[in-house]
Order: C-alpha cells, then structure tokens, then sequence
C-alpha cells in the first residue's frame, strides 16, 4: 500500500517528536522540497480544521506535531515532574552544557547530582549513554525535555 506524501509527513512528526525543517522532512519523507511544502500546508490545514488535541505548527526551529497549548492543565496533571530545585539546576546545567559527561557534571555540581541524574532519566528528561572510553556516562537532555517545556532550541534561551 502506498502511502500519501501528507501521511508520510504526520508520521516523521510523529516519530521524531521535534520540530524539523522543510530539508529534513523532505529528506525523511523522501521528496522534493516544492512536494513536501505543499503536502505540509494541506496537513496543517487538516489539523487546523480537526477538533482535536494536536496541531502541525510552525515554529521557529521548524515543524512540529504537538499538542494543542489549551491541554495544558491536562498535562500536567498526567505527567507531573516534581523536581526539585536541585535536580532542575542539574537538568539546566545538562541543557546547557550538554552534552557532557556525568563525571563533569558532578564536578560542576558536586555528589547530589548522582541522585538528580537517577531521577531525570527516570522522568524521561535525560539520556544516560556509557562511554566507550573511561568509567563514566554522557548525559544530554531527551526529546521529551524539549516538548514538555516547549523549547525548539537551547541556544535561543541564552543570549
């Protein structure tokens, strides 16, 4: 079954769970440039006219599948975060410096950030990889830190 070039491009939103630009979307959806525009502004108008939760935007780092700014208060409800003051220093000293190694961190913000990193990989903010040369473990935050706080791009927050 072949699939739309509309549907391709909800699925490579979907999948990849950032905003991506008309270059990577038509390199994901594999067309030119000019199909993936016009496929893009019909499925933005698909969404626009649904009554539902998500909507194709355009943002400034590209676009996005995303839920709808009115859920909210729903989110929040659903996946609250409960971090501490310290562990979201530590999680913005990962999306700031990111990525770095654990070891590098704890010498920024000393032992308690074992503690932080445990719990910002367990709420799905941070990704914990193994080096392949040392002891210690690369941290970065996940995808789920830039949609749960809205953020296209960290460089664009610091000035």
């Amino acid at each position: 079954m072949l699939l739309s070039l509309k549907a391709r491009l909800e699925a490579v939103l979907y999948l990849k769970a950032r905003p991506l630009d008309l270059e990577q979307l038509s390199h994901y959806a594999e067309c030119t440039r000019e199909a993936c525009n016009d496929a893009l502004i019909e499925l933005m108008e698909d969404y626009a006219h649904r009554d539902g939760a998500l909507e194709v935007v355009d943002t400034a780092g590209g676009y996005a599948l995303q839920l709808r700014p009115d859920f909210g208060g729903l989110v929040s409800k659903l996946i609250p975060t409960d971090l501490g003051v310290g562990a979201t220093r530590t999680l913005a000293l990962i999306a700031l410096k990111g990525p770095l190694t654990q070891s590098e961190l704890v010498e920024m913000r000393g032992s308690g950030a074992y503690d932080h990193v445990r719990d910002l990989v367990g709420k799905g903010f941070v990704l914990k990889a193994k080096e392949s040369e040392g002891r210690s473990y690369r941290l970065r935050v996940s995808e789920k830190f830039f949609q749960y706080f809205e953020v296209d791009d960290i460089r664009s927050l610091v000035g």
